[in-house]
């Protein structure tokens, strides 16, 4: 393969990794190649350029060459922006981290998905974000976006399997294997009514989802509250397991 040079791409840092007792491999996301694989050599030298800027949750630009399945850093510049978050908004980024680690497959751009991330971690970086409404939804409007993006999650308007119209007035439930399908009575409690359904796919559709989903889990704290626990199931089968480490990280300091 042709060694390729991106310039001045946007990107930001996932995850990082020891190479070499100076080296570093970086996940990146970045907003034309999507999820990348990169050697920052030398990284971890206290003189190193790199080392006070490959921070996880801050717009970068990287240049980098690639042959292959994993490239080389050659530069790194801080756009600023916004500080990093902290506190339960810092586990909140890092879990958006891991989901889109999990759920991105490499080298497959998403444009748009990039510009929603960039939209959710500079409200996770902001004072209002110190509040449980303010992160709930930040973490419902960015899961769906991520979730319909990667092509698994399903419409909203109609029944999965029979493709029957959502009533307002009726119960639903989002499985991962079938879908959206009404409830049954023993699955009435964690239900979404049909108006609630509805209103996500409207949002959803909106040219700017991001924030049209958004404005509807603040506007409804109940639902983006109901939410989490249908969109738990969906998110832990794609993404193939159990319990996400970042979501074990915070349960645990829930009982410190």
């Amino acid at each position: 393969m042709a060694l390729k040079r991106i310039t001045h791409e946007p990107a930001f840092v996932l995850h990082r990794y020891d190479w070499s007792e100076s080296s570093l491999i970086l996940e990146v996301f970045t907003r034309h190649h999507g999820r990348t694989a990169l050697v920052a050599k030398g990284a971890k030298r206290p003189s190193s350029n790199f080392r006070p800027v490959l921070l996880p949750l801050q717009p970068l630009q990287l240049t980098y060459s690639s042959d292959g399945e994993i490239g080389t850093l050659k530069s790194a510049e801080w756009v600023g922006g916004h500080v990093m978050p902290t506190g339960e908004a810092l586990l909140s980024g890092y879990y958006l981290n891991e989901l889109l680690m999990r759920l991105l497959a490499r080298d497959d751009p998403h444009a748009a998905l990039f510009d929603s991330y960039t939209t959710a971690v500079a409200l996770l970086a902001q004072d209002a974000a110190a509040t449980t409404e303010v992160l709930e939804a930040v973490l419902r409007a960015f899961e769906l976006t991520l979730l319909r993006e990667v092509g698994v999650l399903p419409v909203f308007d109609v029944q999965t399997l029979t493709h029957r119209p959502v009533q307002a007035d009726d119960r639903y439930v989002l499985l991962p294997e079938s879908g959206l399908r009404q409830a049954q009575p023993s699955e009435a409690r964690q239900a979404l009514a049909g108006q609630h359904w509805l209103a996500l796919q409207q949002a959803m559709d909106d040219s700017a989802p991001l924030q049209a989903l958004l404005h509807l889990c603040l506007e409804q704290r109940e639902l983006a509250q109901a939410l989490k626990q249908q969109l738990r199931g969906l998110l832990h089968y794609h993404c193939g397991v159990e319990t996400l480490r970042t979501r074990q990280m915070m349960l645990e300091l829930q009982k410190l």
